[in-house]
């Protein structure tokens, strides 16, 4: 029984291992995947050869607040895709679970809110999975380097979820504007604020 015990012991402490060692960090190398978008086509992030880095969140229809940032995310895109880092949303809802974030949904949301920005469906939730978001809205501000994207920052995209007027912190535009400036990112992690991801069965 105690060897029983040793070794289901030390299968948990594995498997949290490994669950750790997928959940990418800060300094981390942003892992690329191959999304479909809601034009039909199939992006990933060396798809734009221009970018110097990525807005990357995690978001979707449903959650109100990712509903509440969306039009945050549009202003996020049109001060900063021009410098290289535009907006690249990612949605990581089951539909099975939250029918309004399928693919015809999504589809539907984007062209009602004019998306600029990519807006792709991470239908296995493997990027979800492998990024380590947890909410929607949750954001990855990625730099590259080389010809890799690092995370130079995880977490909120402000502090003031509800009103926008009312943010007294910037996150993502404070990481961004530190990057093009060529300094450190004071600020590299945050709490993400919003709904849990809808994981499939």
């Amino acid at each position: 029984m105690y060897i029983k015990s040793l070794i289901f012991s030390m299968f948990l402490l594995l498997a949290g291992a490994t669950s750790e060692k997928y959940a990418l960090e800060v300094g981390d190398t942003a892992m690329d995947f191959e999304l479909k978008n809601v034009d039909g086509k199939m992006l990933s992030l060396k798809s734009n050869k221009d970018a110097k880095g990525y807005i990357l969140v995690f978001t979707c229809n449903t959650c109100p607040y990712s509903q509440m940032y969306e039009d945050r995310l549009i202003a996020l895109h049109e001060k900063y895709a021009d410098k290289g880092y535009p907006v690249f949303a990612v949605q990581p809802n089951s539909p099975e679970k939250s029918p309004g974030d399928s693919y015809p949904k999504m589809q539907e949301r984007a062209k009602e809110k004019g998306f600029p920005f990519p807006y792709v469906m991470d239908e296995t939730q493997e990027v979800t999975s492998a990024y380590g978001a947890t909410n929607t809205p949750h954001v990855y501000v990625l730099n590259k380097e080389g010809n890799d994207f690092k995370i130079a920052y995880i977490g909120a995209i402000d502090n003031n979820s509800r009103n926008a007027s009312a943010a007294t912190r910037h996150y993502v535009q404070e990481a961004i504007d530190g990057l093009i400036g060529g300094a450190d990112v004071e600020t590299t992690k945050t709490k993400a604020i919003g709904c849990t991801i809808k994981w499939a069965n």
